[in-house]
């Protein structure tokens, strides 16, 4: 990890936003030359699963893809990203879940039906004692195709609803929740979300195919929440992806780790002592 990658850490600015909204839009995070090159790999993967029998008019959910190709892995540890999520999560992390989704355009008459609203985690938000309940995960998605407009298959959120643990649905199943809202952001754009902002997905009605990349990041001794094949990529990564990926010492370095579970903790110290 090169220290040069601290002019990313969170801003004071940055951090109030994440905190009141539970979402932040890091615009331009991506160069137009990793916008076509990922691009480009989700396309051919995309015309692959169709190849093999996915529904072209429906969308593809892809878990489990960091493994597929560098330019993917390279995100894992993304010096303008990874600052700010250990800024707000600890050095105490790794990639837990990973998915990628295409979403065609649904060939279908736009309608005000109420969108499938959650917050992320499943279980997690039943079995945890807790009120409001704990942030134990982010997510950063990585847009590809330009969603600055509505209805191109855009996420909904509920700012600041990553405070309540529950929401009030529309009972006749029209219509989103009160003050929900389509974000709107242009390719190359990184939108973090806490899990447990209110949030969902929601049709494509435009003419264009919406293409995006999710990273979750969540403490270490959080399961991995897709099968994350990717300990074969361990031997070729320098220590901080190592821990990234999810290497650990022993199962105990997941709970109580020691400085070769965690060198990110160390590097930490040494360039950021104060937020170490």
């Amino acid at each position: 990890m090169n220290p040069s990658c601290l002019q990313f850490s969170l801003t004071e600015e940055e951090r109030k936003i994440f905190n009141e909204t539970g979402y932040l839009i890091v615009e331009n995070a991506l160069s137009p030359e990793q916008i076509a090159n990922l691009t480009a790999v989700s396309d051919r993967i995309y015309e692959q699963r169709v190849s093999e029998g996915h529904d072209s008019k429906t969308a593809l959910f892809y878990a489990n893809f960091i493994a597929d190709h560098d330019s993917f892995l390279n995100l894992v540890d993304y010096e303008k990203i990874m600052p700010k999520v250990w800024d707000i999560l600890g050095w105490n992390i790794y990639l837990y879940h990973a998915h990628m989704i295409m979403t065609p355009p649904s060939g279908k008459e736009k309608n005000d039906k109420t969108f499938g609203w959650h917050q992320d985690s499943g279980r997690v938000n039943v079995d945890m004692e807790s009120h409001p309940r704990p942030r134990l995960s982010l997510k950063v998605a990585y847009f590809l195709s330009d969603i600055s407009e509505p209805d191109r298959g855009n996420f909904w959120v509920v700012p600041g609803s990553h405070l309540n643990d529950n929401l009030d649905i529309p009972l006749n199943e029209q219509g989103q929740p009160e003050g929900a809202i389509p974000v709107r952001v242009k390719p190359g754009t990184a939108v973090f979300f806490d899990r447990r902002l209110w949030h969902a997905g929601s049709p494509n009605w435009s003419d264009i195919t919406r293409k995006v990349l999710f990273y979750g990041y969540g403490y270490r001794w959080i399961r991995t929440k897709d099968d994350m094949t990717v300990q074969h990529l361990w031997d070729q990564s320098d220590p901080i992806r190592r821990q990234l990926l999810g290497a650990t010492v022993n199962c105990n370095g997941y709970y109580s780790p020691t400085d070769e579970d965690v060198p990110l903790r160390a590097w930490l110290k040494e360039h950021q002592p104060v937020k170490a």
